[in-house]
């Protein structure tokens, strides 16, 4: 099966020299590191969201035909994300992404690969380091592959990307001062695939969420916390997002490892509900936005 865009192979088989030669055109590790050392507040999502991805993705745009899936098995089992997440800090992206062709090519959706896959892959990258299994860089770059793959995927089903004209609008971010943005992106993806309008916003303060809400209608606000100290600030960030947003029916919904073990604290910052993943949230947000509407006509 051919590569997936922004991968696509040479003549000669990829190896370690190659992946790295990608990274260097676009920003070299050590420079990196060194940015680092030299500025302890530099954005690493920003790094690698906003130059590396890009670069990549043009350097190695192809007119590759869009990902096809055969009727099969739309599950993907425990055994294999803790098959994967390893692999993710190891193997070539490249090598990382013809797994992820193999199992779309047995039957199992791309929403399925998100989220049951992709999604739990972060989340162990993320015990591992806790675990000091793994270092920082380490973590960064299997984070950095796993997000490549979701541009990768989204770039070749453009159609299931296309929103009608009037839709409701989404506004996904990490709740400000957390770092951790990649369950973010696969919530924007999700929300984009069941035709809402999306603005993500990752690395975001306090006050630039606030004033994006007070200056474009949203019906639903997305918050995703990957660590359980951001938590203390959500209540007044809620009913800040509450108080100045151009919707006096704004949805909020919370998500993250917090919620999914305590999903009732959701209600106890303010928030009008949680979801264990992705698929689940969009469709919770769609029934909430669409109660929040009946309500408003009675």
């Amino acid at each position: 099966m051919s590569s997936m865009l922004g991968l696509a192979r040479s003549s000669q088989p990829a190896n370690r020299g190659d992946f790295q030669r990608r990274i260097d055109s676009a920003q070299s590790l050590p420079a990196f590191q060194v940015r680092l050392g030299h500025d302890h507040d530099f954005s690493i999502t920003k790094l690698i969201e906003g130059e590396i991805i890009p670069r990549l993705l043009v350097a190695h745009a192809t007119d590759a035909p869009p990902l096809v899936s055969v009727d099969g098995m739309d599950t993907i089992t425990q055994d294999e994300v803790e098959a994967f997440a390893p692999l993710s800090l190891r193997v070539e992206a490249a090598d990382l992404l013809d797994r992820v062709e193999a199992i779309l090519a047995r039957g199992v959706s791309v929403e399925t690969l998100m989220v049951d896959l992709l999604a739990p892959t972060a989340r162990l990258l993320g015990e591992y380091w806790k675990r000091d299994e793994c270092d920082f860089v380490e973590v960064t770059m299997g984070l950095w592959r796993l997000q490549e793959i979701v541009h990768e995927i989204s770039a070749r089903t453009p159609a299931a990307r296309q929103c009608a004209a009037g839709g409701r609008r989404a506004l996904i971010a990490s709740m400000p001062g957390d770092k951790h943005s990649f369950g973010a992106l696969l919530l924007d993806e999700m929300f984009i695939r069941d035709s809402w309008i999306t603005d993500r916003l990752s690395e975001v303060t306090t006050a630039e969420l606030l004033g994006r809400v007070s200056e474009e209608w949203f019906d639903f606000v997305g918050l995703t916390i990957g660590y359980d100290y951001h938590i203390g600030a959500l209540p007044t960030t809620i009913k800040g997002l509450r108080s100045v947003s151009r919707n006096p029916r704004l949805c909020i919904m919370v998500g993250g490892p917090t919620f999914v073990n305590n999903p009732d604290l959701a209600a106890q910052v303010g928030a009008d509900g949680t979801a264990p993943d992705a698929k689940l949230a969009v469709k919770l947000a769609g029934k909430l936005v669409a109660t929040h509407e009946r309500e408003a006509t009675y």
